[in-house]
């Protein structure tokens, strides 16, 4: 079904750098929960994330993402994620996440 342009300017996009993870053995998949800097305008969110076949927690702080930080809080079993970080199946269906090719500002909304 095609989108117009309207549709995709409602859907907020913006980079954010991972300050802390954290094991989330709650999960129904394995997941980590992810605390993420946005810059001062939207602040520090949480995330959960099923991406620990790619990742460990280590390599993952200091790493930019992109987010959708407009949908509303979603409870993921006892943890409450307010923003959806955005990535990409694998041919084994484990993600890979999105991110820019290079370092920008907390917060800049993608364009």
């Amino acid at each position: 079904m095609p989108i117009t342009i309207d549709d995709f300017t409602k859907v907020d996009i913006r980079t954010g750098t991972i300050q802390d993870v954290l094991d989330f053995p709650e999960a129904r998949k394995p997941a980590y929960k992810l605390i993420v800097d946005f810059g001062d305008e939207i602040g520090i969110k949480k995330s959960s994330a099923q991406i620990t076949v790619h990742y460990n927690k280590d390599d993952l702080v200091g790493r930019q993402v992109m987010a959708v930080v407009n949908f509303p809080p979603r409870q993921i079993g006892p943890f409450m994620s307010e923003v959806l970080v955005l990535g990409f199946a694998d041919e084994n269906g484990d993600i890979i996440l999105a991110g820019p090719a290079s370092n920008v500002p907390n917060g800049q909304r993608m364009c």
